[in-house]
């Protein structure tokens, strides 16, 4: 695999690198694209070579924080996905299996879980640490046809007949007959074609960090409703012996401004009254991130020769955990539309307008609904009418009185989706 930033001080801006598929944002959704793709170039190409490039503007870091890692839930469904990529196997040795997950409202009488033994499987879902996963990844991309340009940043893209033209700060150019915009919430791609995002502001900001806990999690993981939002604990790989849990606590932007400089023993103080001593005692907690919680949204994520996924295209509250799900959805998508472009021995325009709205049809609905879905949750759980606040805590009852009710709960949960 070729890094074209190592000698980018002698590539004239003249010459362009001519490619099938550009890929820009080279985080969850980009990098596992990139390997995708490269997978079923192999696969399916016969005797044409189709080049995939990945621009990313950072490296992980050769660093594990460890203690400090972001983690993220992947569900049943999405490592189904990732070992149809022939990618789990190398991330399965760095993520925590959730056996059970436990629902509550504080201060109510609402609660239920849900079992892995309920619907006979090995695990709900896993738990993964970014910063691991991000490293194995790059690594496994090293490896790979990918032509990868890191770090490197995208400076502008022209929109042509037959291709997009990028250029990256440091003068390279690359001609794309297919761009991916995988690259976040602030996406340059979509910037640069003008491209609307609706969003909706939910009023809450998230606090993130990983909590030690006094007693083993035994693969439990929560959502706890509290008057100011939803609190989510993740069980994480036990590091040296210590039992970590990783959190996303939703708080009201004041709350969450002073509990972010708020000495630790205060904080871990306040998240134990909201959250109680169902997962035990916590004892520590590490560094403390924050960011604004909204929905964020393209109406349609493509344009000319153009498909946007993952956080570009969509960026969710993290009430149920959907965001990465979600997006690989869309990059497995991605890969199931061109692999029929590329199976067909009639030559075919890969970036052409009957493969952008082929993908923007098949989302649609999953998206939507997904969607629809985080935002009713958010609205309906942080929110103190109280005829709300009866129906959804018997919502909660009835799933615990009623096991059948819980299937389609624990599918959604679980990742499975059509789309």
């Amino acid at each position: 695999m070729a890094n074209h930033n190592q000698h980018a001080d002698v590539v004239s801006t003249t010459e362009i690198n001519h490619v099938d598929i550009a890929i820009v944002g080279g985080a969850m959704a980009g990098a596992t694209l990139a390997l995708g793709l490269a997978e079923l170039a192999k696969q399916q190409a016969g005797n044409r070579v189709i080049k995939i490039a990945l621009i990313e503007a950072h490296k992980p870091s050769s660093e594990h924080p460890g203690f400090d890692a972001r983690s993220i839930a992947i569900s049943h469904g999405s490592i189904f996905e990732l070992k149809q990529l022939g990618l789990w196997q190398h991330l399965d040795a760095l993520a925590e299996p959730i056996h059970n997950i436990h629902i509550s409202e504080r201060g109510n009488f609402g609660m239920t879980e849900l079992n892995r033994e309920s619907f006979h499987l090995p695990y709900l879902g896993k738990v993964v640490e970014l910063e691991a996963v991000g490293n194995k990844l790059f690594s496994l991309l090293e490896q790979s046809d990918v032509a990868l340009y890191c770090p490197a940043k995208l400076q502008n893209v022209v929109a042509g007949i037959d291709s997009q033209l990028l250029t990256l700060e440091d003068g390279q150019q690359i001609a794309a007959k297919l761009l991916i915009a995988a690259d976040g919430v602030n996406s340059k791609v979509r910037q640069a074609f003008n491209q609307p995002l609706e969003q909706v502001d939910f009023n809450q900001t998230a606090i993130i960090a990983n909590i030690q806990v006094e007693q083993p999690h035994h693969g439990w993981a929560y959502e706890r409703f509290t008057q100011t939002g939803p609190l989510a604990l993740l069980p994480m790989a036990a590091n040296q012996g210590e039992s970590r849990l990783s959190m996303v606590w939703a708080l009201e932007p004041s709350d969450a401004e002073r509990l972010l400089n708020a000495p630790k023993a205060e904080f871990i103080s306040e998240l134990q009254h909201a959250f109680g001593y169902r997962a035990g005692r916590f004892i520590d907690i590490g560094a403390r991130f924050s960011y604004p919680l909204m929905l964020s949204y393209m109406p349609r994520p493509i344009y000319q020769r153009t498909i946007f996924l993952g956080n570009a295209a969509q960026t969710l509250h993290p009430i149920a955990g959907q965001g990465f799900n979600l997006g690989l959805r869309d990059v497995v998508c991605v890969i199931d539309v061109l692999k029929q472009v590329l199976a067909n021995p009639e030559p075919h325009d890969i970036g052409s307008v009957a493969v952008t709205h082929a993908y923007l049809e098949r989302r649609k609905a999953d998206r939507q609904s997904t969607m629809n879905n985080i935002e009713f949750l958010v609205r309906g759980f942080s929110n103190d009418y109280w005829p709300l606040v009866i129906g959804r805590n018997l919502g909660l009852r009835l799933l615990s009185w009623f096991p059948p009710l819980k299937a389609p709960v624990a599918r959604q949960a679980m990742g499975w989706r059509k789309g």
